[in-house]
């Protein structure tokens, strides 16, 4: 998908990212998340080619897999901004789910 984005900041804090979300149908045709994945964006000009490695978050428990498995709610994060920061992601269970490959045109 072609995205269009000019950056202003006052501040050189951080470094622009963006976050994909991959969802999908399920078994019983529910919506679920496929993947999460971020990487930064390029700055210099041409074409760059980023590969993201995805991950899905997963139950602690047996029970809780079994639950979000029965009932069709699986574990998501309801705040994208998790996946481009480091900071509580330590603690949060995840398993890798494939890779998505972006193309920037930098300009």
């Amino acid at each position: 998908f072609p995205i269009d984005i000019t950056f202003k900041s006052t501040n050189p804090w951080g470094w622009p990212q963006i976050v994909v979300s991959v969802y999908g149908p399920d078994f019983f045709g529910n919506d679920v998340v496929r993947g999460y994945g971020a990487v930064h964006v390029p700055f210099t000009p041409g074409r760059h080619k980023r590969t993201i490695a995805m991950f899905v978050p997963e139950s602690t428990s047996k029970l809780q897999k079994f639950t979000s498995w029965f009932t069709g709610r699986r574990p998501e994060f309801t705040d994208p901004r998790v996946v481009a920061q480091g900071e509580g992601r330590e603690v949060t269970r995840v398993r890798s789910q494939g890779f998505v490959t972006i193309s920037f045109n930098v300009v």
